[in-house]
């Protein structure tokens, strides 16, 4: 199994879509090895595609918007969002069964006008702001 955590200063990256760097966590055995990859400009949508290409069953994050959600589960990659904290303690909670997260996060701490209890993942995007995670409609 290998779980994605969007990653900055040991912590987890609360934006998903304008994630630089990401740790991935690689559970062999009952060993777990870990790796800091960039994504070299990669970004939103194509993200999905970036940590399916590397084997990724599992993303853990911060925030992350329905477009991204969608594409992640189009990857067959689960998504567990709303995550704070020190990375390397998200994934050790996530493997003892025992991770602290918010199954209905998308997009919630973006404020570019929505109506109250709008979320980014009921509209569609402008193609020059992917504000909302890589939309796909």
């Amino acid at each position: 199994m290998k779980i994605a955590i969007p990653y900055e200063d040991g912590e987890v990256y609360q934006h998903f879509g304008h994630s630089e760097k990401f740790k991935i966590y690689t559970v062999e055995n009952g060993n777990v090895s870990s790796e800091i990859v960039d994504t070299e400009g990669t970004g939103h949508g194509a993200l999905a595609g970036f940590l399916k290409a590397r084997g990724v069953d599992v993303l853990i994050c911060g925030g992350i918007g329905g477009g991204a959600i969608a594409a992640l589960a189009a990857a067959g990659i689960r998504v567990f969002g709303g995550v704070e904290g020190e990375a390397d303690s998200a994934a050790e909670a996530f493997l003892k069964g025992d991770l602290s997260y918010d199954p209905d996060v998308k997009c919630s701490h973006h404020e570019h006008g929505h109506d109250e209890g709008h979320s980014c993942g009921e509209h569609g995007c402008h193609a020059e702001d992917h504000s909302c995670g890589g939309c796909h409609h």
